[in-house]
């Protein structure tokens, strides 16, 4: 009896091993998009470097984690000038603090497509816990053979908290709430 209770403990725990999908994320369709007040309005831009690893089990996303990182100086507010700006000590300093760096710690499943995705987000030389609602988009084959998974989260990141001082003078020009849309796609590792 111990053994047959082996035997199927071992087989079930190679079958989820075996469930588990490793996705690289894919820098020429991966995005952190953003926006934030400007003086009245709102300005927006993204990032276009984004890489790094999911691993999950599309049965039990409650499995899955992520390690990603975004290259500062990738910002793109669709203004060169306005680029150069961003990228200055004043703002995101990304001489000094080169790269976002995001790493999973929790996620928790409300179903197959939908879940809370939790971990630590350094920037600007600070970790910060948040939470990130996270959806897939899917799983299926692209044109060069390959499988690819997509993936959308939404988080608002208050700037003060990562030690930026733009928005805490009075009547700043730049709003301290941070409005972040990823969009991620992943390439199945073979």
């Amino acid at each position: 009896m111990k053994k047959l209770f082996l035997a199927v403990s071992l087989l079930a725990a190679s079958q989820a091993w075996a469930a588990t999908e490793t996705y690289n994320i894919d820098a020429a369709h991966s995005f952190a998009n953003f926006s934030i007040r400007h003086v009245v309005a709102k300005t927006s831009g993204t990032f276009n470097d984004v890489t790094g690893v999911i691993t999950l089990d599309p049965a039990n996303l409650n499995t899955a984690t992520v390690r990603a990182t975004i290259k500062v100086a990738s910002v793109n507010s669709g203004l060169a000038k306005r680029d150069e700006h961003i990228k200055a000590d004043k703002y995101l300093d990304a001489a000094k603090y080169t790269e976002i760096q995001f790493e999973s710690t929790k996620i928790t499943a409300s179903n197959q497509n939908q879940a809370i995705l939790q971990g630590k987000l350094t920037m600007h030389g600070v970790t910060k816990q948040v939470d990130i609602p996270v959806r897939v988009l899917g799983y299926g084959s692209d044109p060069w053979g390959g499988q690819r998974a997509g993936f959308e989260g939404h988080v608002t990141l208050k700037a003060s908290d990562y030690g930026y001082g733009w928005a805490t003078g009075a009547n700043s020009p730049v709003g301290d709430e941070i409005e972040v849309t990823l969009l991620i796609e992943g390439v199945k590792a073979k």
